[in-house]
C-alpha cells in the first residue's frame, strides 16, 4: 500500500487576504475552489486556505493549533521567499536565516492569520537517516 499527504487545509478567517498573503508569498496564484477555499499546488500537497465563514460553514468549535505546529514548505529559493516574507504583513518573521544543527537552511514566520510556518531550501531537507 502506497499512502501519501496530498492536502493540508490551513485556517484563516479571510478567504481574500489569505489569497493575497499566500499568491505573493509563494509566487503563483493558485486557484479558488469554492467561496471559503483557495487551493495552492505545492508539488505533491495542496495547500487549501479555508474561510469556514465564507463557505457557510460557521466556525464550528474552531481551530486548536500548537504554537510549533508549523507547516514546512520546501522552496528552491529560499532568500527570494524570505525577502518577500519580510514585506508582507506576516505578524513575525525570523530575523535572518538560520542553519539547523541537523543540516537544514530555513526560517519560521507566523501568517497574518497567526498560523505558524516555515521555508526550508531543498537542497538542505533533512528527513530522517
Amino acid at each position: 500500500m502506497r499512502v501519501r499527504l496530498y492536502q493540508v487545509i490551513l485556517p484563516v478567517h479571510d478567504i481574500e487576504q489569505a489569497t493575497e498573503f499566500y499568491s505573493a508569498l509563494l509566487g503563483f496564484v493558485g486557484e479558488r475552489v469554492s467561496p471559503g477555499r483557495h487551493y495552492f499546488d505545492c508539488g505533491t500537497t495542496v495547500l487549501a486556505c479555508y474561510d469556514p465563514g465564507a463557505d457557510g460553514d460557521g466556525k464550528g468549535e474552531g481551530w486548536s493549533r500548537h504554537l510549533n505546529q508549523y507547516l514546512y514548505f520546501a522552496v528552491d529559493d529560499l532568500e527570494t521567499v524570505f525577502t518577500r516574507a519580510q514585506h508582507l504583513p506576516c505578524q513575525a518573521v525570523d530575523d535572518k536565516i538560520a542553519a539547523m544543527p541537523w543540516g537544514e537552511r530555513l526560517f519560521y514566520a507566523k501568517d497574518p492569520f497567526g498560523n505558524p510556518i516555515c521555508f526550508v531550501d531543498e537542497r538542505t531537507l533533512f528527513t530522517g537517516n
